[in-house]
């Protein structure tokens, strides 16, 4: 198996793919839709994400220590026409019709005073947003990305911060999928084509530098 991942990243790089991207001076840290409906063993959406939500919070808290600022996302409709050919397309998002405690954030990741929440129809979090100029506004270079699923909504974000000109560190173990193939596979392709691909340990790293 090893063999054939070693060839599969040869090829890669024989065509051309996995250039590196050095983070920038000024992070942010976003967490995409870390939602109930993907932590709730009940909810249909439910993708085992305790793990990837462990160390998001252990990120957050470092980044709200170091004055980088956390954004997160949620995903709300009040009666799905926000959300188009999305909605139409797939139909366990009415799990985040308004009011619904699957929408909620868990309680280890309430925003706190000066966080950002970016309410979202779609899977980027800059698609239909506010979020690109309110990065550019305050400076941000790079994004930190964490959040469920790896697959959807944050192979989404990381491909729009990337068109936007933000460095994408997608953080690995603080994402997570329904399955671990298209966890893995998404983030092979993340790594190949559109970011970075770290751990929260290397992220530790990025929110100190910019303390420093």
């Amino acid at each position: 198996m090893a063999a054939e991942k070693s060839d599969l990243d040869n090829d890669y790089v024989g065509a051309g793919f996995g250039g590196g991207l050095e983070p920038g001076k000024r992070p942010a840290l976003l967490l995409v839709d870390m939602v109930m409906a993907y932590l709730d063993p009940q909810s249909p959406l439910y993708a085992q994400g305790e793990a990837a939500l462990a160390q998001a919070v252990r990120l957050a808290d470092a980044a709200r220590a170091a004055g980088v600022p956390v954004i997160l996302t949620n995903v709300e409709y009040v009666d799905g026409k926000e959300g188009g050919m999305f909605f139409r397309k797939v139909p366990g998002l009415r799990n985040f019709m308004a009011g619904s405690p699957l929408g909620a954030f868990p309680e280890e990741l309430t925003p706190r005073p000066g966080d950002r929440v970016i309410t979202k129809f779609y899977p980027s979090a800059f698609f239909g947003t506010a979020l690109a100029p309110m990065l550019v506004a305050e400076g941000i270079d790079t994004l930190l990305i964490g959040g469920y699923s790896t697959s959807g909504c944050v192979r989404a974000s990381a491909l729009d911060a990337l068109c936007h000109g933000f460095v994408p560190l997608v953080v690995a173990d603080a994402c997570a999928d329904r399955d671990p193939r298209p966890h893995e596979g998404n983030l092979f392709d993340i790594r190949a084509k559109i970011g970075e691909v770290i751990d929260a340990e290397t992220a530790l790293d990025v929110i100190r530098a910019a303390l420093a």
